[in-house]
C-alpha cells in the first residue's frame, strides 16, 4: 500500500502519481473544452459506460486550454479502481473496507480563524461578480461531454449548504449548468441533503446560501457521495474524509455569502439558490438533453431547475478545473466504492461472515449492480445468501440488481461472474424479483413509458440473480484446481530469449 501521509489537496494527490505514466499524463496541446476534451479522454481512459472504443487509462491534465489562457483542466483522476486505492492507502481489494473503517472512525471538519484563515489557498485570487467584467462563462473553462449538451457543465462541484433549521451542514455532488454570467442551473436526484435545506430556505422566502467546491483532495469527493442510510439527515460526510485522512478537512468562511469553502479547493464558486426561481436546463442551446448520466445515456434536460446566483469565483493561482467525462469509470468510482463500504458495513452487521467481498459494476455505474460474493458453511446459508441481497437492496435504495457468487468466483472480474451465471443458475429457480420498488429516476427503464404498471418514474423490479450453489450439492461445483507455481523463472527465460533476437528457427 501507498503512504498517503503527504496527500493533503489535490496538487499533493497528484504528485503522488506523478511519477507513473500510466496514472497521470500532461499536455501542452490545444483542446477545446466544448465536447473535444471529452471526445479525447473517452479513448485514453474513460472506461465505464462510455460508448465504445473506450478503455481505463491514466489522468490527463490538460494545460493548454482554447479560449482560456493559463487555464487547466483535469480530468479522469479518479478513473481506475487501482488508482483510487492509491490515493486513499489500499488496494483494488481492500479500498471498500478501508473506507467502511473510515465511517466508524471519523473525524469532524476544522473551521479556520484568523492568519490561517486569510492564508487559505481556495481564496488567493478572489474575482468579484459585482465586478462589470466578471463573467463566469470566460473565466473558467467548464466543458460539455458531448455536442448536444444542454450547456458547459461543472461535473465535479461539491456543494457545501447548510440546514436553515437546524445549522448542519453537508456536502453532495451534483451537476450543475453554466446559465449566463453569474448563473448556474443545479440538478437535485430525489432525495438528496441540500435540496432538502433548499426547500426550507424557501419556504422561508429566502435564499439558501452554498459554495461550489472543485479541485479537492479524492478523500472528500469519496466521502461525500455515501447517501443514506448509511449517512442519514443530519450527517456531515466531511467527517468520512477526515476519517481517510486521519485529520479534519480544513474549511474557510467565504467571502460574499454566509457559508464555508473547502481551504484547499483549487476553485470555489461562492452564491445562493434562489427562492422561487426556476430555469430550464437547456434554455440557452434548446437541445432537449442534459448531459450524459452514469446508466450511459443523454438525461433528459430538466425543465425546472433551482437557479444559484454567483457572488464570487474565488481560486488558487493558476487553478485547476476539475472534471470527469460521463458516464464513465471516474462515476463508478466515486459513487461504487462507498456504495461496496456501506454494504459491508450494513453485511457485516446483518449476517457476520457470511459476505466477504461486495462489487459495485461499472456496469450500473457504481449504483445499479452489485454482486456479492458469499461464504456457505452450511445448508442454511443457502437462504442466508437470498437474504444478504434483501439487505443490500434495503442499504441503497437505488440498487436495481444484486448478482450472488460464491468465494470461488472473483467479485471484479466479469468473465467469472458470468461463467457463475451460467453455470450455477437455472432462470426459473434462481432469479427473485421484487415489484415495485423505488429505485432511480435516470434509469430510462424505470419510466412509466418503459413499464405502464409503474406509478411514476424512478420505480423498478428489483432483481436477485442467485450464482451461488446449493450448499448439499457443493461436490459436484468444484472447479478444477490446478498446481500453484510461480512463472517467474520462465518468464525470465522467455524475456532473455526474445531479447536475444532468436526469434526464426530453433532457440540459440
Amino acid at each position: 500500500m501507498t503512504d498517503t501521509s503527504t496527500v493533503t489537496d489535490l496538487r499533493s494527490a497528484l504528485a503522488l502519481l506523478a511519477d507513473d505514466p500510466n496514472s497521470l499524463l500532461a499536455t501542452d496541446h490545444p483542446v477545446d473544452p466544448a465536447a473535444e476534451l471529452a471526445g479525447v479522454y473517452r479513448r485514453i481512459g474513460a472506461g465505464g459506460t462510455v460508448m465504445r472504443p473506450t478503455r481505463r487509462g491514466p489522468a490527463m491534465v490538460f494545460n493548454t486550454i482554447t479560449g482560456y489562457p493559463g487555464a487547466r483542466v483535469l480530468v479522469g483522476l479518479m478513473a481506475d479502481r487501482a488508482r483510487v486505492a492509491r490515493l486513499l492507502g489500499a488496494t483494488p481489494t481492500t479500498v471498500g473496507r478501508h473506507l467502511a473503517a473510515a465511517l466508524d472512525n471519523p473525524v469532524a471538519p476544522r473551521v479556520l480563524g484568523g492568519q490561517e484563515a486569510n492564508d487559505a489557498p481556495c481564496q488567493q485570487v478572489v474575482h468579484l461578480a459585482t465586478d462589470p467584467d466578471f463573467d463566469i462563462r470566460t473565466l473558467l473553462p467548464a466543458p460539455t461531454n458531448t455536442d448536444v449538451d444542454a450547456g458547459p457543465y461543472f461535473c465535479l462541484g461539491l456543494l457545501h449548504g447548510t440546514d436553515p433549521e437546524t445549522g448542519h451542514s453537508d456536502v453532495t455532488i451534483h451537476r450543475v449548468c453554466v446559465q449566463g454570467r453569474d448563473e448556474l442551473s443545479v440538478f437535485f436526484a430525489p432525495g438528496r441533503h441540500i435540496d432538502a435545506f433548499c426547500a426550507k430556505a424557501e419556504a422561508a422566502g429566502r435564499p439558501l446560501p452554498i459554495t461550489i467546491n472543485m479541485g479537492l483532495d479524492p478523500a472528500i469527493q469519496i466521502g461525500a457521495c455515501f447517501e443514506a442510510p448509511t449517512t442519514p439527515f443530519g450527517y456531515d460526510e466531511l467527517q468520512i474524509a477526515g476519517g481517510l485522512r486521519g485529520r479534519p478537512v480544513e474549511l474557510v468562511p467565504a467571502r460574499t455569502v454566509d457559508q464555508l469553502s473547502i481551504a484547499n479547493a483549487e476553485v470555489v464558486i461562492e452564491g445562493e439558490l434562489l427562492p422561487g426561481v426556476r430555469v430550464r436546463e437547456d434554455q440557452n442551446t434548446g437541445t432537449g438533453h442534459a448531459m450524459p448520466e452514469f446508466p450511459g445515456y443523454d438525461g433528459p434536460a430538466n425543465p425546472a431547475l433551482p437557479l444559484m446566483r454567483v457572488t464570487a469565483v474565488t481560486t488558487r493561482h493558476n487553478p485547476i478545473v476539475q472534471t470527469l467525462v460521463g458516464p464513465g469509470e471516474e462515476h463508478t468510482s466515486l459513487v461504487g466504492i462507498p456504495t461496496e463500504a456501506s454494504l459491508l458495513r450494513a453485511l457485516d452487521r446483518a449476517l457476520p461472515g457470511l459476505v466477504t467481498q461486495v462489487h459495485a459494476h461499472t456496469a450500473g455505474g457504481g449504483k445499479l449492480l452489485a454482486i456479492l460474493q458469499v461464504a456457505k458453511r452450511a445448508d442454511i446459508d443457502d437462504g442466508r445468501a437470498r437474504q444478504a441481497a434483501l439487505v443490500a437492496l434495503a442499504t441503497y435504495f437505488e440498487l436495481k440488481n444484486v448478482i450472488l457468487v460464491n468465494q470461488d468466483v472473483d467479485v471484479f472480474d466479469t468473465d467469472d461472474v458470468l461463467w457463475a451465471m451460467t453455470t450455477r443458475m437455472a432462470g426459473d429457480l434462481d432469479i427473485v424479483t421484487v415489484p415495485g420498488v423505488v429505485g432511480h429516476v435516470l434509469d430510462p427503464s424505470q419510466q412509466p413509458a418503459y413499464d405502464p404498471r409503474l406509478p411514476v418514474g424512478g420505480v423498478t423490479t428489483k432483481t436477485i440473480y442467485d450464482a451461488t450453489y446449493p450448499w448439499h450439492l457443493r461436490a459436484e461445483f468444484e472447479r478444477a484446481r490446478f498446481r500453484e507455481v510461480d512463472p517467474a523463472p520462465w518468464l525470465a527465460a522467455a524475456r532473455a530469449w526474445e531479447a536475444g533476437g532468436a526469434h526464426d528457427g530453433a532457440p540459440a
